[in-house]
C-alpha cells in the first residue's frame, strides 16, 4: 500500500477543502493495531472530553506538515514511533474546547514496535478488537468499525 503522503497533491487538497469549509485547527489520529485489537488511549480527569476512550491524537502546529504531525503526537503521547503511514481512512468535524471548528483526520498506520506504550497526556490505554472498542466518540467509532 501507498502513502497518502506520497501524492504531492494529498495535504494541498485536504488543506484546500478544510478552508472551504471554514476548518480553523487540524488534528490527527492514528489507528494502531496489534493483531485485530487497535490502541485506544483515554482523555484524563480535568480534560475537555475527560473519561472519553480516543484514538492517538493531537493538534497539527502552525507551519507543521500534517505527516510531520502526526509522527510527532503518536511518538508524544505514546513513546511507539510509526513506521509507515498505510492509508488515510477520513476525516470528521467538531467545535473543540476553544471553540475552533476542528478537523480531525485519521490515518492507518503501523509501529516499529507495539509495547511498551508510554502515556504522556492520558490515564489508561486500551488494546481492544473491533468488537471490545471502548467508549469513544461515534464519529470516532464510524471510522474505525469500516
Amino acid at each position: 500500500m501507498n502513502s497518502p503522503f506520497a501524492d504531492p497533491t494529498f495535504e494541498d487538497t485536504i488543506r484546500a477543502a478544510a478552508e472551504t469549509d471554514g476548518v480553523e485547527r487540524f488534528v490527527v489520529a492514528a489507528v494502531i493495531t496489534d493483531g485485530d485489537r487497535m490502541l485506544f488511549l483515554r482523555r484524563p480527569a480535568g480534560e475537555f472530553m475527560a473519561g472519553l476512550w480516543e484514538l492517538p491524537s493531537g493538534k497539527v502546529e502552525r507551519g507543521e506538515r500534517i505527516e510531520q504531525a502526526l509522527l510527532r503526537e503518536v511518538d508524544e503521547e505514546t513513546g511507539l514511533r510509526i513506521d509507515a503511514v498505510e492509508k488515510y481512512l477520513g476525516h470528521f468535524d467538531y467545535t473543540s474546547g476553544s471553540g475552533a471548528l476542528t478537523r480531525q483526520l485519521t490515518f492507518e498506520v503501523t509501529v516499529t514496535r507495539t509495547g511498551p506504550v508510554t502515556l504522556t497526556e492520558h490515564d489508561a490505554h486500551e488494546w481492544a478488537g473491533p468488537d471490545e472498542i471502548p467508549a469513544v466518540s461515534d464519529a470516532v467509532r464510524e471510522l474505525v468499525t469500516r
